[in-house]
């Protein structure tokens, strides 16, 4: 009996410890399967958030083509250019051709074959590029032209610039009013200096100025002592001062070395006016003219609060890069870049869409203004 009775204690003892196992193997089998539903359901939600969230740039690389290093704007617009592509999400292929015509040609043939997804170019000769960018076009590589035109050739997508006849008016108009043509009698003796042949925004320049300044000159009320007036005369290669200044030497001493006042220079840039500036400083003994300038380069400015050049118009390359990147921006998503002209700038092979800057005159009363005030440069800078 008692036997009997222990061999059922011990059965069910035994019974009781396998329901438990079971029991334990079914709670271990279900958190199981609710820790495994639960990493899924977190790996979806990221999913979801993940497609919630704005398509990104991929970016892709831009060839970026400036002239030369010689001229301070060129450093700046290049600095400015690959700074803020940079910001936006772009690798760039930065390249400086040192006023070197094959040399830029070569630059953007390798970042053609380098892969470049699309080209900004400030050329050194808006007549010579029509070749390689030819390649440019077989490789569907959009191209903007930066502040130079290129002509003719149909690769160019869009162009960027400041509103170049406008640089030429505002000049033109500062010599009017600083001379008071209007209302003075006159005669005033005025000097032509404007920049390379080889660059369309020369003709810009000049035609811009010249309209403002031709009728005093039929008139009789501007006269150009030394005679040359046309484009090809007064034009300067490559922009340099030192051509400038070989040439206001040779002016001066055959026109104005026996005393005869010089009134006003028209230079088209500032490289052009330092150059005028020096030959004055050696040679000139007269009261100092009117000099206009562009790009308010820090020697200019310096000359301008030293009295020694009166304007300088200012083009602010940060908002020229800032809309050029835009540009790109827009072309690079699969889309139109933003223009506000699509009637002016024809490179013989049609009207090329374009973005225009619009450029203002700085002087000694308002350079602290738009100089200084707004960054571009410290008052160490011009010291």
């Amino acid at each position: 009996m008692k036997r009997k009775l222990l061999t059922l204690v011990l059965s069910a003892a035994l019974a009781a410890s396998m329901l438990a196992g079971c029991g334990s193997k079914e709670a271990s089998s279900a958190d199981t399967a609710a820790e495994e539903t639960k990493e899924e359901t977190t790996e979806a939600a990221e999913e979801t958030t993940e497609e919630a969230e704005p398509a990104k740039a991929e970016g892709g690389l831009v060839g970026v083509a400036m002239p030369t290093k010689d001229l301070q704007r060129w450093n700046q617009d290049g600095a400015n250019m690959q700074s803020q592509l940079e910001e936006a999400g772009y690798e760039v292929d930065l390249q400086y051709a040192n006023n070197d015509i094959a040399t830029q040609v070569s630059q953007i043939e390798n970042m053609i074959a380098n892969g470049c997804k699309l080209l900004v170019i400030a050329s050194i000769d808006g007549e010579s590029l029509g070749t390689v960018l030819d390649q440019a076009k077989e490789a569907d590589i959009p191209v903007i032209a930066y502040d130079r035109l290129i002509m003719n050739t149909e690769a160019i997508s869009y162009y960027a610039t400041f509103d170049n006849y406008m640089v030429g008016t505002v000049q033109g108009e500062y010599i009017r009013d600083a001379l008071d043509l209007d209302n003075a009698e006159g005669p005033f003796n005025l000097e032509i200096f404007t920049g390379d042949p080889g660059d369309n925004n020369a003709k810009f320049f000049y035609s811009g100025a010249m309209d403002v300044l031709q009728p005093y000159m039929d008139e009789g009320k501007l006269v150009v002592q030394s005679g040359t007036v046309e484009f090809a005369e007064v034009a300067t290669a490559n922009w340099s001062s030192e051509t400038a200044q070989a040439r206001m030497e040779a002016i001066i001493a055959s026109y104005y070395a026996d005393g005869t006042k010089l009134d006003a220079v028209l230079c088209s840039n500032d490289s052009t006016a330092l150059g005028v500036e020096t030959a004055l400083d050696g040679s000139y003994s007269g009261e100092w003219p009117i000099i206009t300038g562009q790009d308010c380069d820090i020697a200019n400015v310096k000359n301008m609060l030293a009295d020694k050049q009166s304007m300088s118009v200012f083009k602010d390359t940060r908002e020229l890069a800032a809309k050029t990147v835009e540009m790109v921006d827009a072309i690079m998503q699969g889309g139109e870049a933003p223009v506000n002209d699509t009637e002016s700038y024809d490179n013989g092979t049609g009207v090329i869409p374009t973005y225009l800057c619009e450029p203002i005159f700085a002087d000694k009363d308002n350079y602290k203004e738009l100089l200084i005030d707004s960054g571009y440069y410290t008052e160490d800078d011009l010291k």
